[in-house]
């Protein structure tokens, strides 16, 4: 049966990015529905929007810089290149932004549910302030109403300009929009005919944008006749199919299966989906209350429950910068962390998102990750060689060769970082020496089983008791075993 201290840190990774240096001490004595209740208190108020990205001023005036009016079509091949090269910029800041809200903010629960629609609304856009905006509906629906974030979604004009509805016209239907909404973000697979893709193609013709952001709806081009779709007709337009959508409890299902899957097991137990899918339906898609199924179940910690996850690349960034208090030398390593590991926000690999699971393993992958702690403790040097995809190394491609560590560009790439590690210590000030490696360990891992002790004695430093918490906490972060949570 696990202990009130590895209940809470359970919790605080599933629905937060883990325990914070401040909260450590704590965790023993914490009930963990007190900690649940905390947990949506700190997250209740609205999130303030991060506006890290401008609308291209090319477009947001309609001027040039003589103040002369301008078409779109006068924009000149330079001006592209300047806006492309803005947003790549801006999409850059805006990662490094919201990383530093996950590691930060108080309203963990948010940031956590807001990651999780990240990956399944999955959207690739170049322009930075389409993405931007996305984020600014996430943020504020990712504990409200499904139904709500469904169809803010579907009007961003990120997510209309990834999934081609701007070509989607009357006589000429364009079925990427329609079909993707089915398949990833609300039935699923199966659960739909290929005429219903057909049907509802044409209630979304004419949803559009205009080029600083803003939904419009283009009736001249809009296909205004009868429709059938999942056995209903009528004149439907684009919000009267998504109505129908979630009135069907396979969305229900489909979402409480994935939510399932993400936060508590990827091996699915039916029954609690089932149960917990009728109540998310009965409540009208509320994700807070399926949530606090969730979390105040008595199955959520099951022993079967806990350390069985890999973390995700940003988690386990975002969760080794809580426990460790810390100023990074360049915070644009963390992109490069990002890239080389598989996950850079804002650049989903396809519409589906990170696969995640065991995707986020392989040989190379796990080797960087056991040396991340390394690398931001004591500037040691690792070697990281993106792959040449430059829209997701975010123009960091100037080198074939980029070194993170005390090397050549440790300058200019450096991944280390200054901890406060007094802050860190005091977590065990009243913590014996004979037991202190335990107790670190135990504040550290998930997982069953644990690390052998005497061969982990052998990397420690026993010069004094601060030099021998830092080097608990650094050679622990960087086993195998502090990948899952």
């Amino acid at each position: 049966m696990p202990d009130i201290r590895l209940k809470n840190q359970h919790l605080l990774w599933r629905a937060g990015f883990g325990p914070m240096a401040e909260n450590i001490e704590n965790l023993s004595a914490t009930n963990p529905k007190k900690l649940w209740e905390t947990l949506l208190k700190t997250s209740a108020e609205k999130p303030y929007k991060i506006n890290t990205a401008t609308i291209p001023v090319s477009y947001k005036n309609d001027m040039n810089a003589d103040g002369i009016k301008m078409k779109p079509a006068e924009v000149t091949k330079e001006q592209k290149q300047l806006m492309r090269k803005q947003s790549v910029d801006e999409l850059k800041n805006l990662n490094l932004d919201w990383l530093e809200v996950m590691v930060n903010s108080k309203a963990q629960l948010r940031e956590k549910m807001s990651l999780f629609w990240h990956g399944h609304f999955a959207c690739r856009v170049v322009n930075s302030y389409f993405s931007q905006e996305l984020l600014n509906v996430i943020r504020p629906n990712a504990l409200g109403n499904f139904g709500d974030m469904l169809h803010a979604v579907s009007k961003s004009p990120a997510m209309l300009q990834f999934l081609n509805n701007q070509q989607n016209r009357k006589g000429k239907p364009n079925e990427n929009f329609a079909r993707e909404v089915m398949e990833l973000f609300t039935l699923g697979r199966g659960n739909y005919m290929e005429n219903d893709i057909k049907e509802s193609a044409r209630a979304f013709t004419g949803w559009t944008y205009d080029a600083t952001g803003n939904f419009i709806f283009k009736p001249n081009i809009h296909d205004d006749q009868e429709k059938t779709f999942l056995g209903k007709t009528g004149n439907f337009n684009g919000d009267e199919i998504l109505d129908i959508i979630l009135k069907n409890p396979q969305t229900a299902n489909y979402i409480t299966k994935k939510i399932y899957s993400y936060f508590v097991n990827e091996n699915i137990d039916e029954a609690n989906v089932q149960y917990l899918s009728a109540r998310f339906f009965k409540s009208n898609y509320d994700i807070k209350k399926l949530l606090d199924d969730i979390y105040t179940s008595d199955w959520f910690y099951d022993q079967k429950n806990i350390g069985n996850k890999i973390k995700s690349p940003v988690e386990l960034l975002v969760g080794i910068r809580r426990y460790l208090p810390l100023t990074l030398d360049n915070p644009d390593a963390q992109l490069l962390f990002e890239k080389v590991l598989g996950q850079t926000l804002f650049y989903p690999p396809n519409v589906a998102g990170w696969a995640g699971g065991k995707s986020w393993i392989d040989s190379s992958t796990l080797m960087v990750r056991l040396q991340i702690p390394q690398v931001l403790s004591a500037k040691d040097s690792i070697d990281i060689r993106p792959k040449s995809d430059d829209d997701v190394n975010m123009g960091m491609m100037n080198e074939k060769r980029i070194k993170l560590g005390k090397k050549a560009a440790f300058s200019t790439n450096g991944g280390s970082a200054v901890i406060d590690w007094p802050m860190v210590n005091k977590n065990f000030e009243k913590t014996a020496r004979p037991q202190l490696s335990q107790v670190i360990i135990n504040s550290l891992l998930q997982t069953h089983a644990r690390i052998n002790t005497t061969l982990l004695s052998q990397y420690l430093n026993n010069e004094s008791r601060e030099s021998f918490i830092k080097s608990v906490v650094i050679n622990v972060m960087s086993t195998p075993e502090y990948q899952l949570c």
